[in-house]
């Protein structure tokens, strides 16, 4: 019981506040994404894909805060290693999302397939589940929405593999431009890996759900 109280107590007013404004940030960005991939025309494709940049510029710097109280309190909610992993993995979220993006940008992909929507879509559910588990941490009331969560997350990355693979097999299949095949794997597997940076951050608040529930 007594790790219970002392997980968030209501005198940390800088750690949880910034994870959620990090958990916030990147289920935007991953909406963000999904905009510009379903969009059609072009120059809002572009507007879309410069929100996301911006958002994981934002990312950035709530990280860089996260590790900056992480190096000046001695006393943290949590252990300091799963803060570290914590923000870590959620920017590793965000840099993937804008990996993605930005190389539909560089490689001029227009392209964009049904499985890249699909693997953009599975980002915001998973994303959204992220959301919610890190605002349980602050109470640490209900353990079961940070389980559950964590268990769709892991779901979510499964589908993702599925999706990526069997969209590579069909371009080795039917793809007869090898430039275009280079282009469109390269998107593809750079939306799966985000969605496996997720399952890190799920793999995170699994952890500390062990050391102190």
């Amino acid at each position: 019981m007594n790790s219970i109280f002392k997980f968030f107590t209501p005198r940390d007013k800088k750690f949880q506040p910034l994870f959620e404004q990090a958990g916030s940030n990147v289920l935007k960005i991953s909406q963000a994404l999904l905009l510009a991939l379903s969009a059609t025309d072009m120059e809002k494709r572009k507007e879309h894909i410069k929100e996301v940049e911006r958002l994981e510029h934002v990312g950035d710097d709530i990280t860089h805060s996260i590790f900056l109280e992480l190096s000046k309190n001695f006393i943290t909610p949590f252990d300091r290693e799963d803060i570290h992993a914590l923000a870590s993995a959620v920017d590793d979220i965000a840099d993937y999302i804008h990996a993605s993006a930005s190389n539909i940008e560089l490689y001029n992909v227009t392209n964009i397939g049904d499985a890249m929507i699909k693997l953009a879509e599975l980002l915001v559910e998973m994303c959204t589940d992220l959301e919610k588990a890190i605002k349980e941490l602050r109470s640490f009331k209900n353990i079961r929405v940070i389980a559950d969560a964590c268990v769709r997350i892991n779901s979510g990355e499964n589908q993702a593999d599925y999706v990526c693979n069997l969209a590579i097999a069909r371009l080795f299949e039917f793809e007869t431009n090898a430039i275009e095949l280079i282009r469109q794997k390269e998107v593809l597997q750079t939306l799966e890996l985000a969605t496996d940076k997720c399952e890190d951050a799920a793999n995170v608040l699994e952890s500390i759900l062990v050391k102190n529930a």
